[in-house]
């Protein structure tokens, strides 16, 4: 199973000329790049050098509130937290409440912009700088469409069919969304000035950022570097998606929930305890197994847990505790620095118009 969710990021290998991590010698010294949490890069080689070199240098993280955190966002966000602590990398967050309406992933834009401030709070209390990051939440930031429009002469409506495949019949927005995306990827260099700018994103968004580097290209400014974390499966070992919210550990999970699903997850166990003490477990598709070994373990500590599951001295049972409680203390914390979270942080972060502050204050107030 896990093969077949890692199908997506060898395919952008194999077909579309990105490059394995593998073939990397210089990489940062943090659990993300160690462990293979990244599976493809482009240009990541240019962008750390420059990095190192001491160049003025941004990330673009972008969220779609249409929904909330879950684990597997560990991957990015820690990453992030790790070059704004290290370098102190700019970090600029699109929010794109547009998208998520024209797309219909929510019935109502004011039901995307409140998920957007319930994000910002998250990105805050998930321990994003705020003299490093700043949001450029569409709905509050249209300046943002300004660029767009500038942007929009660089590509054309054959380019967009051909990389996303919309039908006539397709709403107008989707078509011109792309363009809002390229100029959420430029705004370093737009805005402030930056040109070494990198880029995290599934493998499934490539499509938006190879175009998004043409259209940089053809417009005159620099390409973004870009990195493709590899896709972790749900909890039952398949590739997560809305339509099965209980695959997925969210940060805002409680105790019970977490608890319930994780004993739920797949395992690399045997059919008895007998059997399982006899021949022993795969963590090679055990999701507790690899959860553990992605987050909460580190390297001396998962040899370790490899080899007595492999050996039956550690039963699947065993991996799955072991999971919920490392979980549930991590969201805990969350959830406490979530509370000290104040709206003045919010506007602290925020790339805003001043006559749009007191609508968002009264979202922010309506929030449980």
């Amino acid at each position: 199973m896990q093969e077949d969710i890692l199908e997506e990021n060898r395919r952008l290998v194999e077909e579309f000329q990105a490059t394995p991590f593998s073939q990397l010698k210089d990489l940062p010294e943090f659990y993300t790049f160690q462990k293979g949490l990244f599976y493809s890069h482009r240009n990541f080689d240019t962008f750390y050098e420059k990095l190192k070199s001491g160049e003025k240098s941004a990330i673009v993280s972008g969220l779609n509130p249409s929904g909330t955190l879950q684990l597997a966002h560990r991957i990015v966000f820690d990453t992030v937290l790790f070059f704004q602590k290290k370098f102190k990398v700019k970090t600029i967050v699109p929010l794109s409440d547009d998208e998520s309406y024209v797309a219909k992933k929510v019935v109502k834009r004011e039901d995307a912009v409140r998920h957007g401030i319930e994000l910002i709070v998250d990105l805050l209390a998930y321990g994003y700088d705020k003299k490093l990051t700043k949001v450029s939440f569409d709905f509050v930031y249209p300046e943002i469409f300004n660029i767009a429009i500038n942007l929009s002469r660089y590509v054309t409506l054959s380019e967009i069919k051909a990389v996303y495949g919309y039908p006539n019949d397709q709403n107008i927005g989707l078509h011109f969304y792309p363009v809002v995306q390229a100029a959420h990827v430029l705004l370093p260099e737009i805005k402030y000035g930056i040109k070494n700018t990198l880029v995290p994103i599934g493998p499934d968004e490539d499509a938006h950022l190879r175009l998004g580097r043409d259209i940089a290209e053809r417009a005159g400014y620099s390409k973004p570097a870009i990195i493709h974390a590899r896709f972790l499966p749900g909890m039952d070992g398949l590739k997560m998606s809305k339509s099965r919210p209980d695959a997925a550990i969210f940060l805002h999970d409680a105790p019970e929930i977490v608890e319930k699903k994780i004993k739920k997850a797949f395992s690399g166990g045997r059919d008895t305890v007998e059997e399982h003490r006899k021949y022993g477990g795969n963590p090679d598709v055990d999701i507790p197994y690899l959860y553990l070994s992605s987050f909460f373990l580190n390297d001396e500590e998962t040899k370790g847990i490899r080899e007595e599951y492999i050996h039956g001295k550690i039963l699947s049972g065993e991996l799955k505790k072991m999971l919920i409680e490392k979980v549930n203390d991590f969201n805990q914390n969350f959830k406490k620095r979530r509370e000290k979270i104040r709206f003045s942080d919010i506007k602290a972060v925020l790339l805003t118009e001043e006559s749009k502050l007191d609508e968002l204050e009264k979202i922010f107030n309506n929030i449980e």
